[in-house]
């Protein structure tokens, strides 16, 4: 059988250069690429710890007619999308560091009755961004 894997995950944002400070400097993704083309631009940020995994930034224009980007900007606009799950070593670290930096905050971090103790943010966009910790006896 063939081994799939997941190469790019893309994430609709209504500015790459905000979002940057997001993804880039508060959650410490890496950037592997930022490309201009056809008056569209990308940024590609690696996933440390996962090689081959990409997030990919770009605006709802990017290859989309101007209709289709105005409803996916109102849509990511609203948060109406359904968002990132992140899983880190230690989280209250990271929540601390990312709500200093002025990221809006949906949750705080709070160990859920399903398993992992967790926190969740809006990026500049509007997406959701939930992460994650283990709780002890649930790591892999």
């Amino acid at each position: 059988m063939t081994q799939i894997s997941v190469q790019y995950i893309s994430v609709t944002v209504l500015d790459v250069d905000e979002a940057l400070g997001f993804y880039r400097d508060g959650l410490g993704l890496e950037v592997v690429s930022d490309v201009a083309n056809a008056g569209f631009r990308w940024v590609s940020l690696a996933v440390p710890g996962q090689p081959g995994l990409n997030l990919v930034l770009s605006a709802p224009g990017a290859g989309r007619s101007d209709a289709d980007a105005q409803s996916l900007a109102e849509l990511v606009a609203k948060g109406a999308l359904g968002g990132l799950v992140l899983s880190v070593d230690a989280l209250d670290p990271l929540f601390e560091s990312l709500s200093a930096s002025g990221a809006e905050v949906l949750q705080e971090p709070m160990d859920q009755p399903w398993g992992p103790r967790d926190c969740a943010f809006r990026d500049p966009s509007g997406n959701m961004v939930r992460i994650n910790q283990a709780m002890k006896g649930q790591e892999k």
